[in-house]
């Protein structure tokens, strides 16, 4: 599959996101959420695609269980985390 603005994948949270979230969760007293850790997996609205081929770099918005989202930048697709991942469907 090809990405492209608007499409919703699953975004696999790196070490460094979740430091991220947590840390701007203790700055702002009107944000909540349940707790992150690397390997938790969102939804991830795409907001911007660089190239045109199946495997190209992607920028979006992360939704958490919270009242907060993480944006990320040039995240590529794969299995790993800090990358993003077509969802399954099912039936």
């Amino acid at each position: 599959m090809i990405p492209t603005v608007g499409r919703i994948v699953q975004y696999t949270l790196s070490d460094q996101d979740a430091a991220r979230i947590t840390q701007a969760r203790l700055r702002d007293v009107m944000t909540e959420g349940n707790s992150v850790s690397a390997g938790d997996v969102f939804p991830m609205l795409i907001t911007r695609v660089w190239g045109s081929d199946p495997l190209a770099a992607v920028n979006g918005q992360v939704f958490l269980d919270g009242n907060d989202n993480l944006w990320v930048t040039s995240v590529t697709c794969g299995g790993g985390h800090r990358q993003y991942a077509w969802p399954v469907r099912e039936g």
